[in-house]
């Protein structure tokens, strides 16, 4: 049997996966994704990409690549309800293209999945150190001292040979139906199902219908009642509805006539030629393991959490549950840091999973009291347009764990914490966005943040040294970022910003300090430079003993 070695074994390959290894690529850190499909999905599971995943993919330089794979954001970010596309009582709630401008250097996007895992697969190859094989399955793996030895095989080459692997962690992004996760004893929990769902994909001309009903998301209660989803927005598009066991429906009912049946009462017209291109049953759940680790074996994305679709956070809170991880595996990996800190991506993530879980049932429900009648249009319009804005849930989510050094401030509390994001640089929340002037022009404080600790510092503050010292004696790779406040003595500086200081919370002499994933882990607002104090920062957030 051939051997392979290698430091992550990542089981999955869809957004989740893909995330592992490009982010464990950019760490340094080698890894062998399988995937047991040929290729990457062929249907648009999900389509939002929200605005804190568009940083990650700004920092991995695709975000210009997706935006332009993807849909003009004034045609897709609103929503309609009605009886149906084509009916008078349609109601379209108007779009909100720049609500998080301020926010963010970028913006929420749609692509769906099918385009967007052709890119994140492309990025993952390209790496040297990322091994990336579809077609090949895991059918066997076991936890051991030096961490787990898996068996793959190919799965459409027969008698293909089996291949052990032998690596150290293994990241499971198998999705929701994980395997791994059902080997390792862990369960789930949460609310019984929502409902048996089938998504249909069909090819069709929409042009007869007014512009304004070409969203990129209707709710109907047609017959069935379903959601209208925007595939391009051209001639691709899918509908999701249900079935009910318990009355006798299944998936078998969706025959091609059915769902041709189902296309043009959604739509509005009764003649409309359709083509189905694909059906895709699946359950609607809102579920949370009750661990993310087994050992050395993690869980990631839909094997750790199922989100309902309502909100589209389920892909989104699985690439920032990889990228949580990847650096800490790497900082272990590398010796960087104790094996303790690996404990803190359950304690940060999981919370994190459980509102995202929640707020997505909520949307649902919302979704079915609408379904059912129970909400006049208007109601119904509403409530789904406000839920569409979720800047507080996406933005302003904040880890508390041992990788985090408190400074005793409060948490901004809004009215809102769903709708409502507040930035704030105290620790454990993500470093906020500014627009900082550089020699090459404007450039945001994120895309100062790369895969090695940032600390940010006004210029003068005196922390340059000591953070070359901190940093040396426990040998751990810092960038240190001065920015100089807009002044008439200071015509050159490489960086300026009236603002950035006041909004980071720090005077003339602080400092902040910024982990691999862009999260603050320390914060000191001033007083005289410290050695001792950061490396005790950095010495904290890293589990060192």
């Amino acid at each position: 049997m051939h051997e392979v070695d290698v430091e992550v074994l990542i089981v999955g390959g869809g957004p989740v996966g893909l995330a592992a290894s490009i982010e464990l690529s950019r760490h340094g850190i080698s890894s062998l994704l399988v995937e047991r499909h040929p290729g990457t999905a062929i249907f648009p599971k999900a389509r939002l990409i929200s605005t804190r995943t568009m940083e990650i993919f700004r920092a991995w330089g695709i975000a210009e690549e997706v935006e332009s794979a993807g849909m003009p954001r004034e045609d897709v970010l609103a929503v309609g309800v009605g009886t149906s596309l084509a009916s008078d009582d349609f109601v379209r709630a108007a779009a909100a293209i720049d609500r998080d401008a301020p926010q963010s250097p970028t913006y929420t996007y749609l692509c769906s999945q099918d385009i967007l895992e052709v890119i994140l697969r492309r990025v993952a190859e390209s790496h040297p150190r990322s091994d990336v094989r579809f077609a090949t399955a895991m059918t066997d793996f076991h936890s051991t001292a030096d961490g787990v030895t898996a068996t793959i095989e190919p799965t459409t080459t027969p008698d293909g040979g089996s291949v052990l692997v032998r690596a150290r962690y293994l990241v499971a992004a198998d999705g929701s139906r994980s395997g791994i996760r059902e080997r390792l004893g862990i369960e789930v929990v949460g609310p019984p199902p929502l409902g048996h769902m089938v998504s249909v994909m069909f090819d069709a001309d929409l042009g007869a219908l007014p512009a304004d009903r070409r969203v990129a998301l209707s709710f109907l209660r047609s017959d069935p009642p379903c959601a209208v989803e925007a595939v391009d927005n051209k001639r691709r598009w899918m509908i999701q509805t249900g079935y009910d066991p318990s009355a006798g429906g299944s998936a078998a009912d969706f025959t091609e006539e059915a769902c041709v049946a189902a296309v043009r009462s959604a739509v509005g017209l009764p003649d409309l030629p359709v083509t189905i291109v694909g059906v895709m049953p699946w359950l609607q759940q809102a579920v949370v393991a009750t661990g993310f680790r087994g050992g050395p074996v993690f869980l990631a994305g839909d094997a750790a959490h199922a989100t309902t679709p309502q909100g589209g956070f389920g892909m989104n809170c699985g690439i920032q549950d990889a990228h949580n991880l990847a650096w800490k595996l790497a900082a272990v990996l590398t010796g960087t840091a104790d094996a303790e800190l690996l404990a803190t991506y359950e304690v940060e993530r999981r919370p994190i999973a459980v509102r995202t879980v929640d707020e997505s049932l909520t949307n649902a429900l919302i979704t079915l009291r609408m379904m059912q009648g129970r909400l006049s249009m208007g109601q119904a319009i509403e409530q789904q347009a406000e839920r569409r804005s979720s800047e507080g849930l996406i933005l302003g989510f904040h880890y508390e764990s041992a990788a985090v050094v408190p400074d005793g401030t409060p948490d901004p509390a809004p009215a809102d914490p769903y709708r409502t994001y507040v930035p704030t640089a105290r620790p454990g929340h993500r470093a906020p966005h500014v627009w900082l002037t550089s020699r090459e022009g404007r450039v945001s404080t994120l895309d100062l943040l790369g895969p090695a600790f940032t600390l940010m510092t006004p210029t003068g503050s005196g922390w340059v040294q000591p953070a070359k010292e901190a940093a040396h004696r426990l040998g751990v790779t810092l960038s240190v970022v001065e920015i100089s406040r807009a002044s008439e003595s200071e015509p050159d500086a490489p960086l300026t910003s009236p603002t950035w200081a006041d909004e980071y919370g720090v005077g003339d002499t602080g400092a902040v300090l910024v982990r691999p994933d862009g999260h603050v882990g320390w914060r000191s607002p001033g007083g005289a430079a410290s050695q001792a104090a950061l490396a005790g920062a950095l010495g904290a957030i890293l589990a060192r003993s």
